[in-house]
């Protein structure tokens, strides 16, 4: 993450680089999906949030399966949690400071085409300053999982929730996680409805480094997983 790398497990266990991406970020590298034939989609901040830098845009690095990288997509609000439909055909994105989840059609090659929105609650624009956006967002979607109907689970970090939205944003469920935040969701579990959700009192990188009071929560659901991961 702060380094910038992505590594690959080989079959005997062993870690080795598989790419360097630190040429196309400006913050840490942030959550990744891996589509079918091997290509990587990962995030980055866009600008040194735990340092109290301004807002930025970010990007959204494709990395091949021969370590060579290159951006994607650009003019993301803090890429973060990533999915793959089923077919392979469409990238979800959430953007924590955009307020919005964005899909981009996936084209031949694994290049990101066509950008729309999949949930917007309003446009926030250049605003700078994170905690004005914070205030101004009604989701901040962190980690994200995609569903058999299409819908998206999204762990909205400052809602103290994961929301089920579907196309638009409508909302079709929540599960609270008060007085915890959630950052991360996943989908799993024998048969694919089992929620899980990564929780902890705040996101601070230096509080959360030195405590041990983050868990992992579990409750099961209707629709199962689909997609990558």
């Amino acid at each position: 993450m702060k380094d910038r790398k992505i590594l690959r497990r080989e079959p005997d266990g062993s870690l080795v680089e598989h790419a360097d991406i630190s040429e196309h970020c400006r913050g840490y590298a942030n959550d990744m999906v891996v589509a079918a034939n091997g290509q990587a989609y990962v995030g980055e901040f866009g600008f040194d949030l735990m340092g109290g830098a301004a807002h930025e845009h970010g990007v959204v690095v494709l990395v091949d399966t021969d370590g060579t990288s290159r951006v994607a997509a650009d003019g993301l609000s803090f890429p973060n949690g990533m999915c793959i439909s089923p077919d392979g055909n469409t990238l979800y994105v959430n953007e924590l400071f955009g307020n919005r989840i964005s899909r981009f059609d996936i084209a031949s090659g694994g290049t990101l085409g066509h950008r729309e929105d999949f949930a917007s609650f309003g446009d926030l624009g250049d605003e700078p300053n994170v905690e004005k956006r914070l205030a101004a967002c009604t989701i901040a979607p962190d980690g994200q999982a995609l569903d058999a109907e299409g819908a998206i689970w999204i762990a909205d970090c400052v809602n103290q929730r994961a929301v089920r939205l579907g196309e638009g944003g409508v909302v079709l469920d929540e599960v609270s996680t008060a007085p915890l935040g959630v950052f991360a969701v996943a989908l799993g579990g024998d048969d694919g409805r089992t929620l899980f959700l990564s929780v902890a009192p705040d996101f601070d990188e230096a509080k959360r480094s030195a405590a041990r009071e983050a868990k992992v929560l579990s409750t099961t659901v209707d629709v199962p997983h689909a997609g990558r991961p």
